[in-house]
């Protein structure tokens, strides 16, 4: 079966394996896991962070990440196809109380300007705008990379404001893939910042929020409200060490596979637009005369899963489990 439904489907690899069962490991709610401690001090120092920690899962660092730095009744920036909107169960509401101004972006990046027009007036009818969040790259924006210009931009209007900003980088590494860009330029920008470990860089489970000491201090107190406090974790966190020594340079590779993907739906008579932006996310725009349920189930039993994303829509994600061999085995079935 080639699963193409999201780059979180992959298994370790042996190697990954071995690290992970020879990790050293202690209790981490004691703060004494060595495992998890260095991955926390690589990827701060990576991205110019004083602190980091480590959570079950993206979603779970982005709820954590929104949690302190908001009030109840606040309200957060974003675009209208985040994932802290759409794929996180309302977790801003309910875990934060927090109301989200959504904005019209371009295929998930806003502008400084839409930014500015939509922070709210020191006004007592109004939620106050205290965070701005910005997920790079935007995943239904089919995997496109933001502008680094205009989060700078972005980020001179939060600093004009006394506005904190978050950066959702589930997939971060497919955009430094892409532009070479630092991370540690990436990371002066954000007050905090979520890395997945799970997505392209292979990792069976884990995401790292980065910050501040103190906003850090914070989210330790977050996590173990919200079940996140893991003892010997180190196991989990030795796969993510393991992914950011051997993983990342590879992920290019991801993204040639999905262009190919890209350009074969382009010649397909049931496919009207392909949303391709670089990366390793394809998404298929339907013609009208297409069920995507009716197509999916017929890919399934050829061998091919991916998921249907919003009607008339189909994603397939590339990832470190989708070989040549199955590229060009995908290409009968489509």
């Amino acid at each position: 079966m080639i699963d193409l439904r999201s780059d979180t489907v992959t298994r370790p690899t042996p190697a990954m394996l071995e690290a992970m069962m020879t990790a050293e490991v202690g209790d981490d709610v004691f703060g004494e896991d060595p495992t998890v401690s260095a991955l926390e001090q690589r990827l701060a120092g990576m991205f110019g962070k004083e602190a980091g920690i480590f959570c079950a899962s993206g979603t779970m660092a982005n709820q954590i990440a929104v949690k302190i730095q908001t009030q109840p009744g606040d309200q957060v920036i974003c675009d209208s196809t985040s994932h802290i909107y759409h794929y996180e169960g309302g977790g801003a509401a309910f875990n934060a109380g927090v109301s989200l101004r959504m904005l019209e972006g371009d295929q998930g990046r806003f502008n400084a300007e839409q930014v500015r027009d939509n922070i709210n007036a020191d006004d007592i009818h109004f939620p106050k705008s205290t965070l701005i969040s910005i997920e790079n790259t935007s995943n239904k924006g089919g995997g496109s990379i933001w502008n680094l210009h205009e989060i700078k931009a972005i980020a001179q209007v939060a600093a004009d404001h006394q506005i904190n900003m978050h950066l959702d980088g589930a997939r971060l590494f497919n955009a430094l893939a892409v532009t070479d860009e630092s991370p540690t330029e990436i990371g002066q920008l954000f007050d905090t910042l979520s890395i997945c470990l799970s997505k392209g860089l292979g990792a069976p489970v884990g995401s790292v929020l980065l910050g501040s000491e103190k906003l850090i201090k914070q989210a330790k107190r977050v996590r173990k409200m919200l079940g996140g406090a893991m003892r010997q974790a180190g196991y989990l966190a030795a796969a993510g060490r393991y992914a950011l020594a051997h993983h990342v340079d590879r992920i290019k590779e991801d993204h040639h596979r999905a262009a190919t993907l890209a350009a074969l739906f382009e010649s397909k008579n049931y496919v009207d637009r392909v949303l391709y932006a670089g990366t390793n996310i394809v998404i298929l725009q339907l013609n009208k005369e297409t069920n995507e349920k009716v197509l999916l189930e017929d890919w399934k039993a050829k061998g091919l899963l991916a998921v249907p994303f919003g009607k008339g829509h189909i994603r397939l994600v590339t990832h470190l489990d989708f070989s040549d061999d199955q590229l060009d085995q995908l290409s009968s079935i489509v």
